[in-house]
């Protein structure tokens, strides 16, 4: 039997996904507090992009990177009352257990 997870899903799509949104993200955050001096308090206009890239946080973005990358590698299954992630093959899972007849 597998589980879904219990806590919140902070994963994309994919890792480039991810990623750009982490470089928009902090490049959000870090340009609002870097372009005070220069533009002034318009320069604030990016930290709710920055927050909204990143979901939050930080660290929400992070929880999410290593949530991306796991996805479908890590599979977490209960038996008999005791749960136990293990890692999975994807090239096994993609092809067939028997031959297709033709």
């Amino acid at each position: 039997m597998t589980t879904k997870p219990d806590g919140p899903d902070f994963a994309s799509s994919s890792l480039p996904r991810h990623l750009v949104r982490g470089v928009i993200g902090f490049g959000g955050v870090i340009g609002s507090v870097a372009f005070v001096s220069t533009v002034g308090p318009i320069s604030l206009l990016l930290l709710p992009v920055g927050v909204l890239a990143l979901r939050g946080c930080p660290m929400c973005w992070a929880i999410g990177l290593a949530q991306t990358i796991s996805r479908g590698r890590l599979r977490r299954t209960c038996e008999d009352g005791r749960c136990k992630a293990t890692v999975t093959d994807r090239d096994r899972e993609d092809r067939p257990a028997e031959p297709v007849p033709s």
